[in-house]
């Protein structure tokens, strides 16, 4: 199997199985299959163990529900449905470009990349992760055994490429509160290259009550979130940084570096929602 993307052309050969779910009983994984959203990652590289694929997008879940609860995210929503919602009333809409924009993906990549696969990806430098954890999302995810559950986004990646999914586990949808969606939000990132990969990524969120929270991702192995009952001064949000010990080390960045670097981003975003005026 062969697919387009990005300009890139690859092969997976050892494919001989593609199958189209309709219901959920069909997302019973045989050995050697594995779950196909957009498949801007899968098809990047060689996936030699990979025999069959399970194609999501033949589910046909509406990318993105609204309610008076909030907003549900499906797995398969992709970036560029993600970053053109619009309309929406939450404050927090703009943050959904923002974090779009810190993957650096072409418009190619972002009309396949999908919500799931990011976070599913567990790379550092992954945005969905910082938009989900920012407004406190929570994770349903299927199992194979027909049963179910919630996670708290924030515990959803364990380390760099780890995830606490079990083999035939499914992420099925993202769903974000609305009391989170109408805080005020401020974004930062930094890269080594202007147009690298994310070496630090920080998001911030002031609610209407004043509360302030803060997730730092990309420079560290795994999400760390903090909250605060109003906005921190400069050196109780450095305290808070200053615990964290899971610094990322790989060739965007040092950890030394990463932790500097950090400390700025975090000190621009509460800066900016000091001044943001939020309604009451």
């Amino acid at each position: 199997m062969d697919q387009h993307l990005g300009g890139g052309f690859v092969d997976i050969n050892t494919v001989h199985r593609y199958r189209w779910p309709t219901r959920r009983n069909d997302l019973r994984l045989a050995p050697g299959e594995t779950f196909l959203a957009g498949g801007s990652w899968l098809f990047s590289e060689p996936q030699p163990a990979v025999t069959g694929l399970v194609d999501l997008t033949a589910l046909g879940w509406p990318p993105v529900e609204t309610s008076a609860r909030g907003l549900r995210l499906a797995a398969t929503c992709t970036l560029a449905e993600l970053a053109s919602l619009s309309g929406t009333g939450w404050t927090a809409e703009p943050l959904f470009r923002d974090c779009c924009r810190a993957l650096l993906g072409s418009f190619k990549v972002w009309n396949v990349a999908t919500v799931g696969g990011n976070l599913c990806l567990a790379l550092p430098a992954g945005p969905m992760i910082a938009l989900a954890a920012a407004l406190d999302g929570t994770l349903e995810i299927w199992r194979p055994d027909g049963t179910q559950y919630t996670l708290d986004a924030i515990d959803f990646i364990v380390g760099p490429s780890q995830t606490v999914l079990e083999r035939g586990d499914l992420l099925r949808a993202v769903d974000l509160p609305a009391r989170a969606l109408t805080g005020a939000t401020a974004s930062r990132k930094a890269s080594l290259r202007p147009l690298g990969r994310s070496a630090a990524f920080v998001v911030a969120r002031r609610d209407p009550d004043r509360r302030f929270t803060v997730v730092v991702t990309a420079a560290t192995r795994h999400p760390h979130r903090f909250r605060f009952d109003d906005l921190p001064s400069r050196h109780e949000l450095r305290a808070a940084l200053d615990t964290i010990t899971t610094w990322y080390d790989d060739p965007h960045g040092s950890p030394d570096w990463r932790r500097a670097i950090t400390l700025h981003l975090a000190e621009q975003v509460r800066a900016d929602l000091a001044e943001e005026a939020v309604p009451r």
